[in-house]
């Protein structure tokens, strides 16, 4: 018999989510008791930038993390599942550019709309702990953690060669540069030299390549790794006491210890101090030029492995002291100074690199291990060490090395300090005062938070645009009194997301950054949700800040997350070549 349906028949999916949506509301299932003595469990989301609305990416994350929310719920756990806004950043200021609104402006509408959409969708947020980093009250406690690292160390101010975005007109930190071209708007990143600041990720790199006590997938872990880049090698010196300088050395670092018999020349970054002092009155101008166009290029170009190497003769020469042979120093591009000693000691025979530049200016090539296997090879041309297995021989050189004090085993890693200045105006301001006779200040605890000013020129212009505001940037010294003028650029948005999580246990606290005895409650999150993509950037940023904080006595925890998920991405019409490789996804904004 057939069964007639009628409108009543119907399933009005609308009203019935309306319907238990309110009733959730109204009974406050979103909140989260914190005396409740059920064990804990903190399941979190990585919030969003609110440049936009909400898209299936954006629930493509969410969706399973409030679905294991729930059952952890039903399991008998007192859950906390908060939400927030990663409101400041390129992100959301470049989109109100592009509609010639105001960021404010641009990003509360976002996230009002936003809130409508996820409430709508059924999610069961705690509300009452949202987290919103462009307000004064979250961004007042990133200023207080740079003035803490500032005081201890971990913050610096340098003058070094930096990612420049042409589009963005910003500074990008070496993470945010994706096969040269800006991971925000896909353009070509070019070079520049300016005063930047930088916290000191590289204290803790040797930490970080543990994983020890997060159970994270491997391929975030050797992702990881891969980026910290960690390598054992030897710091050995080459004399140059023949040139008559202050200095009578130069030290390269080599992982391969083994093969130093086989050098027959050293090349020096352009950027080395040295290459002036050791350039010769004949080279000089060939040294010069060649040093002017190699500046210009960015490291990422520099080190591209289709590139052709190339270098100059400086005129002079060092003398390797194992074997008291002079080799002569050159300058060439592909090596830079921001990796070992910005010198490397040129092996042909047995770097492919090496060859290619060793055949190109007709340079020695030295066979020093026959014949290659697995091991390595034996020892050959390489003096008393001769016969001796490639791997005992690294072991034997490196002990002489140091026994005759010319260098010493050592670590080095890949990985850069973090800089995290912006040219931007949505971002939070950095705490600091320039006084002519004080030097660097840092503004006192007490006049936090430094305001961004709503009233300042956004539009970008390769210039900090604070800088063109002068309410803001005229100011007195906290010290003296005099005449000041404050920092007036802006901090990576990736700061706000180091530590966002920390909030949460009671976002509405005053006394400070978190409230501890909260977060000794909760701890550390349980599980985290989010893209494959911010595995050298938010994932280990934060890593470095729960570990940071912990030696600055500040909590009691050595990881930000103990479980991670990577929920996969979703493609529009198909993949483009750096989504292949980068895992970012171009329909998310």
């Amino acid at each position: 018999m057939a069964v007639v349906r009628t409108t009543e028949q119907r399933y009005d999916h609308n009203a019935i989510d309306a319907k238990w949506q309110q009733r959730w509301l109204e009974g406050g299932a979103h909140k989260v008791n914190d005396d409740d003595p059920r064990p804990k469990w903190y399941e979190l989301t990585m919030y969003p930038y609110p440049s936009g609305d909400l898209h299936v990416g954006h629930w493509y994350a969410m969706s399973p993390s409030d679905a294991h929310a729930r059952f952890r719920r039903m399991q008998g756990y007192n859950v906390l599942h908060p939400m927030g806004f990663d409101a400041f950043g390129l992100n959301a200021e470049n989109a109100a550019i592009q509609r010639g609104i105001h960021p404010f402006r641009w990003t509360t509408e976002n996230m009002e709309n936003m809130r409508r959409q996820l409430r709508s969708m059924g999610a069961i947020y705690d509300w009452d702990r949202e987290v919103v980093t462009c307000a004064p009250e979250y961004y007042k406690w990133n200023q207080w953690f740079f003035l803490q690292f500032y005081k201890s160390g971990l913050a610096y101010r340098a003058y070094a060669p930096v990612n420049w975005c042409p589009s963005c007109q910003t500074v990008l930190a070496n993470e945010q540069v994706i096969n040269g071209l800006c991971e925000r708007c896909s353009t070509t990143v070019t070079h520049r030299d300016l005063n930047q600041w930088f916290f000191k990720i590289t204290d803790y790199a040797e930490e970080l390549l543990d994983h020890s006590k997060i159970d994270w997938p491997d391929k975030i872990n050797t992702m990881q790794d891969n980026w910290i880049g960690r390598s054992e090698g030897v710091d050995i010196e080459f004399d140059i006491s023949e040139h008559g300088l202050e200095e009578k050395s130069i030290t390269t670092f080599t992982t391969r210890i083994d093969t130093v018999y086989g050098v027959t020349f050293v090349v020096l970054a352009p950027e080395h101090p040295l290459v002036e002092k050791l350039t010769t009155s004949e080279h000089k101008d060939t040294v010069e030029a060649y040093v002017t166009k190699a500046r210009l290029q960015t490291e990422i170009e520099r080190l591209a492995t289709d590139k052709d190497k190339t270098g100059v003769f400086t005129g002079s020469y060092c003398v390797n002291k194992l074997n008291g042979e002079r080799v002569p120093i050159l300058v060439g591009d592909y090596v830079l100074l921001s990796y070992g000693t910005g010198i490397v000691m040129g092996v042909p025979a047995h770097d492919e690199r090496d060859f290619i530049f060793a055949k190109k200016y007709g340079l020695p090539i030295r066979v020093v291990v026959a014949p290659p296997d697995w091991d390595g090879g034996d020892l050959v041309n390489s003096a008393e060490f001769d016969g001796l297995s490639s791997t005992e021989g690294w072991q034997r050189i490196a002990d002489h090395i140091e026994a005759s004090g010319w260098g010493r085993r050592t670590v080095q890693y890949r990985v850069r300090d973090w800089l995290i200045s912006r040219q931007r105006y949505w971002g939070t301001p950095i705490p600091i005062i320039y006084c002519d006779d004080c030097g660097d200040v840092a503004v006192p605890d007490d006049d936090l938070p430094v305001l961004l000013p709503e009233d300042a020129e956004f539009q970008p212009t390769g210039e900090s645009p604070l800088a063109l505001n002068e309410a803001f940037l005229n100011t007195a010294c906290p010290d003296c009194g005099s005449p000041a003028k404050r920092e007036t650029d802006t901090m990576d948005t990736f700061v706000d997301s180091s530590w966002y999580f920390l909030r949460f246990t009671n976002a509405k606290y005053e006394d400070g950054p978190f409230d501890t005895d909260k977060l000794a409650q909760w701890g550390a999150v349980d599980q985290y949700t989010g893209g494959v993509e911010h595995a050298v950037m938010h994932l280990l940023y934060a890593r470095f800040f729960v570990k940071a904080l912990r030696d600055l006595g500040l909590l009691d925890l050595d990881e930000p997350f103990e479980r991670l998920y990577n929920q996969g991405v979703i493609l529009w019409s198909g993949p483009r070549e750096d989504e292949q490789i980068s895992g970012q996804c171009h329909c998310t904004g």
